[in-house]
């Protein structure tokens, strides 16, 4: 039986799809599988016997990610599961940016306190003028990633009546494809900048991406804009953003991650981390990350990883087959084909794939095997783990 361990809430919808074969526990170090929302896990040792970790969201910064590649561990997230709950919120801060609502909202909460006496609705036609705002029809909007949340914000911004311009010098054919044909999308951020009244961004934190939005690009910023972001903090230069808060050549910034930096500074409307908080994007991501989770165990299939390639050669019909996690380095395909010759052994399907460092092997044979056989011959240099079903 495989044991199964949840470090966080993760939905029924999701849990509930694991059948009689998996048991759920609360012990992590003798787990077959790991289901995580947000707990950290770059100082957690992880047991020998553990084959996968599955994300029940989109980032993965809180995984030791490359170093359970090199143990073996298959790291799963779930692009998209949550992408209508963040497209829904990014609506939803362009108008409390574009119309003043927070502070006006705080304002009117106050008024019983502060009207001194006078009728309350006589105050509020006094005072409402300094709430004034403008409208998001017409604008432009920079959307800065176009992945699967990055197209839904692009589409629903143009269906509101906003311009919009998308960045993304790796839009993949899918998103190309979902994203609306009227939208305009460049590979130089530098000139979209000047263009928007609204900038959004949309892109995984990683190194590469770490500081992007950095003092040069918000220079190049329209005056007046708003920049929001739903990703990640560490994308933004945001000493740099609040000094040109408080210079007045930006508006606003929205960020769903309140820190010491940013939190209660003039022109900043923090939200608290509710990108994917909603019940829909907890049950879809819980779907998706037992499911992918399962396939693997179950199938050695690999969707949505984000340490090894996607893989999979469909639901296991074959007498055996066996998953070959290895470096991504020459000659490893003839190494593991011939090694199978010399066992006689019979390939009736394989399929490898490489992402980085590392690659993926899945071969399907029609006879029986030999398994600790094939796992002894298949030590060698440069093979991570190997497992057969």
């Amino acid at each position: 039986m495989y044991q199964i361990a949840a470090l966080n809430k993760i939905s029924h919808e999701g849990t509930c799809l694991f059948g009689p074969a998996y048991q759920l526990t609360e012990d992590a170090a003798t787990a077959d599988g790991i289901l995580v929302r947000s707990q950290d896990m770059q100082s957690m040792e992880f047991s020998p016997r553990l084959l996968a970790i599955a994300r029940a969201g989109a980032g993965v910064n809180n995984i030791p990610v490359t170093r359970c590649a090199d143990q073996g561990i298959v790291v799963f997230n779930t692009p998209g599961a949550n992408a209508n709950a963040v497209k829904e919120l990014v609506l939803g801060a362009l108008f409390l940016s574009s119309r003043n609502l927070s502070p006006a909202l705080s304002w009117a909460a106050a008024l019983r306190e502060t009207c001194g006496g006078q009728d309350i609705a006589k105050a509020v036609e006094k005072g409402k003028s300094r709430f004034a705002g403008c409208e998001i029809a017409g604008k432009t909007l920079g959307v800065i990633g176009l992945g699967a949340i990055g197209v839904l914000v692009a589409n629903a911004a143009e269906t509101l009546g906003m311009k919009v311009v998308g960045y993304d010098p790796y839009i993949t054919l899918t998103a190309a494809h979902h994203l609306s044909n009227s939208i305009p999308v460049t590979g130089n951020l530098d000139a979209m900048l000047p263009q928007c009244d609204y900038l959004t961004i949309h892109v995984p934190a990683m190194d590469s991406t770490k500081g992007m939005i950095s003092a040069e690009k918000i220079a190049l910023m329209k005056e007046g804009a708003i920049f929001l972001n739903f990703s990640r903090d560490k994308l933004v230069d945001e000493p740099a953003m609040l000094a040109a808060l408080s210079e007045g050549r930006l508006r606003a910034y929205v960020s769903d991650f309140p820190n010491d930096t940013t939190l209660g500074k003039p022109g900043v409307i923090c939200l608290p981390h509710l990108g994917a908080s909603t019940q829909e994007a907890e049950d879809n991501c819980a779907i998706m990350a037992v499911q992918q989770l399962k396939d693997y165990i179950e199938n050695l299939n690999i969707s949505n990883s984000v340490n090894f390639p996607s893989c999979t050669l469909g639901p296991r019909k074959a007498q055996a087959r066996i998953g070959v996690l290895n470096r991504n380095i020459p000659k490893m395909i003839n190494k593991i084909t011939n090694i199978f010759a010399d066992l006689d052994i019979n390939i009736s399907d394989m399929i490898n794939r490489s992402k980085g460092d590392y690659a993926y092997t899945l071969i399907d044979v029609d006879s029986t095997i030999d398994e600790a056989e094939v796992r002894r011959a298949l030590q060698f240099e440069g093979i991570i783990a190997v497992r057969v079903v």
